[in-house]
């Protein structure tokens, strides 16, 4: 949520409202959603090129190290799916819009703020490294995190303005005023604290002539936010004088805000205040209009669910998600984490929004190649229908098994339809953890297209990457080329190579050049960054990439992961691997960059060795024969096959460096698999 102008408003007033704060030795409740923006945002990240996780993991690590340092013990409370009124429906839409032109902006060389498609999931990893306590809600996070900011008598952090309408005890830090790469030492003593600002309620009413706190959720109702846009209350608006007491360009800019918080000031009581907003509207829309605002006003009142059941006996208990007759293990997975909030919008409103990436906006949606794995999500979740609604599904009149996506064409939005695939062995939601894991494995590897012999010798954490990679080379949509295959393979080598180099005992292979290859990766990332214009095409299909693996996870999570959850962390660097796809179609060769490590080379030939069977001939052509627009290059001699390690046309480059490094990089990134528990 979030109300117009009221931020801006209160920050512009700052030494009125807010008192200066030495954080330290607390419990805090943080707003995740609002966290893993600002830190995707204000960190100085390349976002251009889908995002590079392995940055914004450091950064989320060094956020919490420093509250870790301070005795600040957080809990993070996200954000589930949408409410099962959709009521914000209108508003997500209007938002999906602006992000579609704020990546066209980014995919020109524009500026603007993006999150990479992966983000929530990579911060979720980080938060489970780092061993901090967090709950996924069943929708909306905000009556929550108040309602267990109270129950604790600690300070809530967000950048959330609906926060400063709620009644909260100790207060509400703004994450722009949190200084939490300032930490400063308490004079005469060791220990640290974070320079932070308080918002005060008490202080705003005070401003406004002692006004009573429970007048704020109708200001917030007609001041306009996420939740209520009623043309009526415009016209209230235009007829009512609103008071103003300031004249300056400040009280100008809030003019609203002034004006409201004046004139309710007026009113003993919301119910007073509310019948005065009425005499300005026609009669006939009154009561429908009060109840609507009443309606909205109680999204300001406490949650009646308990997160601190939660975080002390791990029982998760939402009213809401209780009526729908959910099976048990969804409801715990889901406040868990292991299932994502497009799930829970699938299953419970049968649509789901697509998030639009920094990608080709002349082509059809990146995410219209992972269609098909969505296809089969849908299809697991319709078996549970016959719990949700009032009558069986099986006794509803024949009908397309269909589920509604907002997705983008061209910059702008529409909703289109999907089917689902029908599962008849799957017969029941409530069931699926019961199933067997062969036969969930085998669902999600049918639905990949892959065999599961292909996966035998892929270290265990890289087997769903690389399953996925083998459903989107076999899509011709995705149009991916060889250097593209190659560059996001040595993207992968980056888990691999940073686990070895922080690895004590290691110094075998840190010296054998591991280190090395790593630092010349990192100058590679570093080398995109400079102002390079953003190559559409390549950039397009690593948004299709990323929305084949998006997919393939969530279909895993919903079928409690028969394959390992990847290490996101490390698994794909935009800026990096779009680096590398540079520096393969210049000069350098797969080849000599693994030079310096033959582990690595070992094992970048085994993750080639699994996809290439399942990439299209032509992805192995020669440059000229592919494009008939370069035969100069083609009679000039240009071929892949004697520059590029693991060519299909040359397969002596596949068994090349087979030796004791190689699997010795193997057996190490299995014992960073075992130390890295993502469930």
């Amino acid at each position: 949520m979030g109300i117009r102008g009221l931020m801006s408003f209160v920050e512009d007033h700052s030494n009125e409202f807010f008192t200066d704060l030495k954080l330290r030795d607390t419990k805090i409740i943080i707003d995740g959603y609002a966290l893993f923006h600002r830190l995707c945002f204000n960190s100085n990240l390349e976002l251009r090129y889908g995002g590079d996780y392995d940055s914004f993991a450091d950064v989320v690590q060094n956020f919490f190290e420093s509250l870790f340092a301070c005795n600040i013990c957080p809990y993070v409370v996200l954000d589930g799916g949408c409410d099962i009124s959709d009521k914000k429906l209108t508003t997500l839409k209007d938002r999906a819009r602006e992000k579609i032109q704020v990546a066209h902006s980014l995919s020109i060389g524009g500026g603007g703020c993006v999150c990479p498609l992966l983000i929530r999931e990579v911060f979720l990893q980080v938060l489970i490294k780092l061993q901090v306590h967090f709950v996924q809600c069943f929708s909306e996070a905000d009556r929550d995190i108040m309602t267990l900011a109270n129950h604790w008598n600690c300070p809530v952090l967000s950048s959330d303005s609906d926060f400063c309408i709620f009644d909260l005890k100790t207060g509400f830090c703004p994450l722009n005023s949190f200084q939490w790469r300032n930490m400063n030492t308490i004079k005469g003593t060791q220990d640290y604290y974070i320079p932070a600002k308080c918002f005060s309620l008490d202080a705003l009413c005070h401003h406004f002539s002692n006004m009573n706190k429970a007048l704020l959720p109708l200001f917030a109702v007609l001041c306009g936010n996420d939740h209520i846009n009623l043309p009526i209350i415009e016209t209230f608006l235009s007829k009512v004088r609103l008071p103003l007491r300031a004249t300056s360009s400040k009280g100008r800019r809030h003019h609203r805000v002034l004006g409201l918080l004046n004139w309710l000031s007026h009113f003993a009581d919301p119910t007073e205040a509310l019948d005065n907003v009425l005499k300005y509207l026609p009669k006939k829309d009154g009561e429908n209009v009060k109840e609507l605002l009443c309606c909205s006003m109680e999204e300001y009142q406490q949650s009646q669910v308990k997160l601190q059941d939660f975080f002390q006996n791990g029982t998760y208990v939402c009213p809401d998600a209780l009526n729908l007759g959910l099976p048990e293990w969804v409801l715990v997975a889901l406040a868990r984490g292991q299932l994502s909030p497009f799930v829970s919008d699938a299953l419970v409103l049968r649509r789901t929004i697509l998030q639009t990436q920094v990608e080709n906006m002349q082509r059809p949606n990146a995410h219209r190649i992972s269609q098909p794995i969505r296809q089969v999500i849908y299809g697991l979740l319709l078996n549970s229908f016959s719990h949700t609604e009032n009558m069986s599904w099986n006794a509803l009149p024949p009908q397309p098994l269909a589920f509604s996506e907002v997705e983008r064409i061209n910059k702008n939005i529409k909703t289109s339809t999907v089917d689902a695939v029908e599962l008849p062995k799957y017969s029941d939601l409530s069931k699926l953890t019961k199933v067997s894991l062969v036969r969930r494995q085998l669902l999600l590897l049918e639905t990949l297209k892959v065999k599961q012999t292909i996966l035998e010798p892929i270290p265990t954490s890289l087997k769903l990457p690389i399953a996925v990679s083998c459903y989107w080379l076999q899509h011709t949509e995705a149009k991916a080329r060889l250097h593209h295959l190659q560059a996001l393979l040595l993207g992968m080598l980056m888990g691999p190579l940073h686990a070895i180099i922080n690895s004590p005992g290691k110094e075998e292979l840190q010296e054998g050049g591991a280190k090395m290859l790593y630092e010349e990766f990192q100058r590679v990332k570093e080398l995109t960054w400079p102002g390079r214009r953003l190559d559409l095409d390549t950039a397009h299909i690593f948004c299709q990439w990323q929305s084949c693996l998006q997919m393939g996870m969530y279909l895993n999570q919903l079928l409690s992961t028969p394959l390992p959850e990847p290490d996101l962390t490390r698994l794909y660097s935009g800026s990096l691997v779009h680096g590398l796809c540079q520096q393969l179609l210049a000069s350098t060769s797969v080849e000599s960059l693994l030079s310096m490590c033959p582990e690595a080379k070992q094992l970048y030939e085994l993750l080639f060795n699994a996809t290439k069977s399942y990439a299209p001939a032509e992805l192995f052509l020669p440059k000229g024969k592919s494009n008939s627009k370069k035969k100069k290059q083609k009679k000039k001699g240009t071929n892949w096959s004697k520059n590029r390690v693991g060519n299909a046309s040359d397969p002596r480059c596949l068994c090349e460096g087979s030796n004791r490094f190689g699997l010795l990089m193997v057996e190490n990134l299995e014992e960073h698999i075992e130390a890295t528990n993502f469930e």
